[in-house]
């Protein structure tokens, strides 16, 4: 009997992340043939190189689809996804997958699913049905949805917005965050250790800060300025910065961190790439994490740290009573970061699941059927 050959794309260091223990499983199952695709941020040394990472954890890549040109404009971004979706259907094409599977929301991951839907190979889209109102990814993620034709959601609510655009029940699975897969599983250093890898000592209170660019209306500039303002107001803090992601403005807000950090030499840094291990590793070390990234609502809440959530960037998702939103005001965003240290935050309080997912999904993918997957019935919701 021949072997399903699942085909995994990844395009980010956060989404691989994510996709970890989704591709461990795959790999090991049997029944399954793993493919995986590397792209996007991934193949870029302004990004850190990060595909070299996942190959050397173990995991073959059958394919590397160059995509990313180095422009953060929004021409340079729609450029970007239309060389991808010429790499992704030669990739296709060679590979023969029998399913894609694709995780959120990001402008690459257009790439693949457009190129799949005329050689009508099914596409399993994880993370969908979610709100991010503050970005172009809410758009991308819907389209996204629509394009594909098995459904991995990480929330019931997700699951019922899935349906509500048209998709049959009988294909849409709550999952779980993928995310807490990681932690549960995964293996992290204590805080000497991330200390000695990194080469950077941790204080008596930690900061860990991502900020990505909106995407929507503002460049992302403004409101970083808010929030660094803000960051100068706590002494004897070490604030750990991770870069922003490859969206449209992003390098504007690397080139200013950067500028922040150089001021400040001990009490804080900047990181190209952690990587999940240093990553989530250091967010169990930390007093608070700042910013607009999805870990502060996923997997933060996992270790009940507390997350300031600063502007429109996640309006719309499920958040943990850890979360703190906060408008991109500096004043306002001082007062937040006050009141979730203040806070008692003692257990997990995640909507997101227990850190099965992996799991779950190749289950699900054992009983299904992926010769019948391309026949896509809407469905339509009765209405009084």
């Amino acid at each position: 009997m021949s072997k399903k050959k699942i085909c995994v794309v990844t395009g980010t260091r956060a989404e691989y992340g994510l996709l970890y223990w989704l591709l461990h499983d795959l790999n090991k199952a049997e029944g399954f043939q793993l493919q995986l695709i590397t792209t996007g941020m991934h193949l870029s040394p302004e990004f850190g190189l990060t595909g070299l990472a996942i190959e050397a954890e173990g995991f073959v890549v059958d394919a590397k689809v160059e995509m990313l040109l180095s422009s953060d404009t929004p021409v340079g971004t729609a450029k970007s996804i239309g060389l991808g979706v010429v790499g992704f259907a030669d990739a296709f094409a060679r590979l023969r997958p029998d399913l894609i599977m694709i995780l959120g929301d990001r402008f690459e991951m257009l790439a693949p699913v457009q190129a799949a839907l005329p050689a009508q190979i099914p596409v399993a889209h994880i993370h969908g049905g979610e709100l991010s109102q503050g970005a172009i990814d809410d758009s991308i993620r819907h389209a996204i949805t629509k394009m594909s034709h098995l459904h991995f959601v990480a929330a019931e609510p997700y699951r019922q917005r899935v349906i509500q655009m048209g998709e049959e029940p009988s294909r849409v699975f709550n999952v779980g965050a993928p995310g807490l897969d990681h932690l549960v599983l995964g293996e992290f250093p204590d805080r000497q250790t991330w200390e000695m890898e990194t080469g950077f000592t941790l204080g008596k209170r930690n900061f860990l800060v991502t900020y990505h660019p909106p995407t929507i209306g503002d460049s992302g500039a403004g409101g970083l300025s808010g929030l660094l303002m803000a960051l100068e107001q706590f002494a004897d803090t070490r604030i750990i910065f991770t870069k922003a992601n490859a969206d449209a403005g992003g390098r504007k807000i690397n080139k200013l961190l950067a500028e922040f950090v150089s001021g400040r030499p001990g009490e804080t840094v900047l990181f190209d790439n952690l990587g999940s291990r240093l990553y989530l590793g250091l967010m169990r070390h930390v007093d608070l994490v700042v910013g607009n990234s999805s870990s502060g609502l996923i997997e933060a809440p996992f270790f009940a740290v507390p997350t300031v959530n600063i502007g429109p960037r996640q309006d719309g998702r499920l958040k943990a009573n850890s979360v703190f939103d906060s408008s991109e005001d500096a004043d306002i965003v001082a007062n937040t970061i006050n009141q979730a240290l203040q806070s008692e935050i003692k257990e997990n309080d995640s909507p997101y699941g227990q850190g099965n997912s992996a799991q779950n999904m190749l289950q699900i993918l054992r009983n299904i059927n992926f010769a019948t997957l391309t026949n896509k019935k809407f469905h339509d919701l009765e209405w009084s």
